[in-house]
């Protein structure tokens, strides 16, 4: 019981970190015009892909590792779906961001200057991924008062 709460409690905290810092990335890429606004994006960066990482990490976890409903359950909900296929369209739409950041990281530790006219493009990703977040959101807590069970 304690396991399942502790799971649970994690899982949702990491939501809300998850939405600031992509929030904090995008303004940060917003703003990105020189090196010397790279650290902000780096930071928000890193803190966006440790929430992701906690976010499935503990997903998996409760949807597949017996802490929940179980399996058959999740498999099962139509929202459960809706949930993943948020989660599947965010990662993708990170992939482009998180190539181009690895490459300014190597870049900015190098000494060189990257080329950050894209900036402003994965700032536009992120506020589609925060929207995404948001309908994972919705699908998760619909789960939790049994909306839309077959």
């Amino acid at each position: 019981m304690f396991v399942r709460w502790l799971l649970a409690a994690v899982h949702l905290l990491a939501f809300g970190y998850a939405l600031a810092s992509i929030l904090r990335r995008s303004r940060a890429l917003r703003r990105c015009t020189t090196t010397e606004d790279l650290p902000a994006v780096f930071s928000a960066d890193t803190v966006w892909g440790l929430c992701a990482l906690v976010l499935i990490v503990t997903g998996v976890m409760r949807a597949f590792g017996g802490f929940e409903k179980g399996t058959a359950y999740y498999l099962h909900e139509p929202l459960f779906h809706l949930k993943m296929g948020a989660l599947i369209v965010i990662l993708a739409l990170e992939v482009a961001p998180m190539m181009a950041l690895l490459r300014w990281r190597v870049a900015y530790r190098r000494g060189d200057v990257p080329d950050l006219t894209a900036a402003r493009r994965y700032s536009r990703i992120g506020h589609l991924q925060m929207l995404l977040l948001v309908v994972m959101v919705f699908a998760a807590t619909g789960m939790a008062r049994g909306i839309g069970m077959r």
